[in-house]
């Protein structure tokens, strides 16, 4: 069995956290057909810094559905690449107008659509009202999301919650879900037994997007006035924050950070104070991985199934967060969650997730 995973972005630096679930997607898929069977076509390439020209072509194009760097050129070629392969497993559903395309050609193989997000819920979050990009993106999006449900042979969504958002808006129930995994790079024969600090280092990870700044403004007006912890930010283009009015200068902030894990090692509390999205939030995963204590908001733990106090706990509202990380400062516990371990590997480890894909690619 040959397969071709058309991905959205060849990232030269740090990925990003859909970037990341699409690398893991690629890891499974080579388990399954073997490496040398699973060939992989970018859209974009970040090598490649698009010109005015290229970006001018992308808005010309997005009315008629084709998502920035498609074009009706690129899709005939995709086309034409697919019949040398068995599946076509299309790795953002954004990209749905390529499974249109592939069966209105007779396409004989099998054509799998992997929804990272209900994309029109994740670009509303993401372009607010007054941005003029809001009324060509999220209208492309949806129509992608529709096609992907409509010629998909399969398709994977994160959660329930996704599941029915589908269903709810394009009549259809995604026909496996898999939640958020990461291949495991945090076994260890033992782990650290320190306990956590009375006055604890708090770690936001989370790349410059509206939806994590919207939730830290949040944190820093709301929260971190009436706790006494350290506050560090983490994610690529977070350094932006540091102009930020509200921001204030005793926080860490620490962008395009190449080596993740002795900042994970060294905080005592992952703080995730997101209230928007679609999805599930890859940093949480990521987290669980490390086995990190995790305070979040349930858009943080959206798709998670597990304890949220053994966890570390679920907030929504400052009084909630406050008292949740006071308890912290008052009762120090082990720096190391085995709970939290416990549920990425059972749940989240990328090794468990290879029967799931194998369900909708062999079929």
């Amino acid at each position: 069995m040959r397969i071709l995973i058309v991905r959205y972005k060849k990232t030269r630096g740090i990925p990003e956290g859909g970037e990341q679930g699409s690398e893991n997607n690629l890891i499974v898929l080579r388990q399954i057909a073997g490496e040398e069977n699973v060939d992989t076509y970018f859209i974009h390439d970040e090598a490649h810094r698009r010109s005015l020209l290229e970006y001018v072509e992308g808005v010309l194009y997005m009315p008629f559905g084709y998502y920035f760097g498609l074009t009706p050129k690129r899709v005939r070629e995709i086309v034409s690449m697919a019949q040398g392969y068995d599946v076509v497993f299309v790795d953002r559903s954004v990209f749905g107008i390529i499974a249109k395309r592939l069966k209105e050609t007779g396409y004989k193989g099998r054509v799998v659509c992997f929804f990272h997000n209900v994309e029109a819920v994740y670009f509303k979050a993401k372009y607010g009202c007054s941005n003029p990009m809001r009324w060509l993106v999220v209208p492309c999006a949806d129509r992608n999301d529709r096609w992907s449900c409509r010629y998909a042979d399969s398709t994977i969504a994160l959660s329930t919650r996704d599941d029915d958002e589908l269903f709810r808006r394009y009549g259809r129930h995604a026909d496996q879900l898999i939640p958020v995994a990461f291949v495991d790079r945090y076994k260890r024969d033992s782990y650290t037994t320190e306990f956590t600090s009375e006055k604890p280092l708090c770690m936001f990870l989370g790349a410059y997007f509206p939806a994590n700044v919207e939730g830290i403004e949040w944190f820093v007006k709301e929260v971190l006035p009436h706790v006494d912890i350290r506050m560090q930010i983490v994610g690529k283009g977070m350094e932006k924050l540091k102009e930020a009015d509200w921001m204030r200068p005793d926080i860490d902030i620490r962008s395009n950070v190449p080596d993740l894990e002795p900042l994970f090692e060294a905080a005592d509390i992952m703080v995730l104070p997101i209230f928007k999205g679609s999805g599930m939030k890859v940093k949480t995963c990521e987290s669980l991985m490390y086995g990190k204590n995790i305070i979040g908001t349930p858009e943080a733990w959206s798709g998670y199934e597990l304890d949220y106090a053994k966890a570390g706990g679920c907030c929504y509202t400052p009084a909630e967060f406050i008292a949740s990380l006071n308890d912290f400062c008052t009762n120090p516990r082990p720096r190391f969650n085995a709970y939290s371990r416990e549920v990425f590997v059972e749940k989240h480890s990328a090794d468990r997730m290879v029967e799931k894909f194998r369900s909708v690619i062999c079929v």
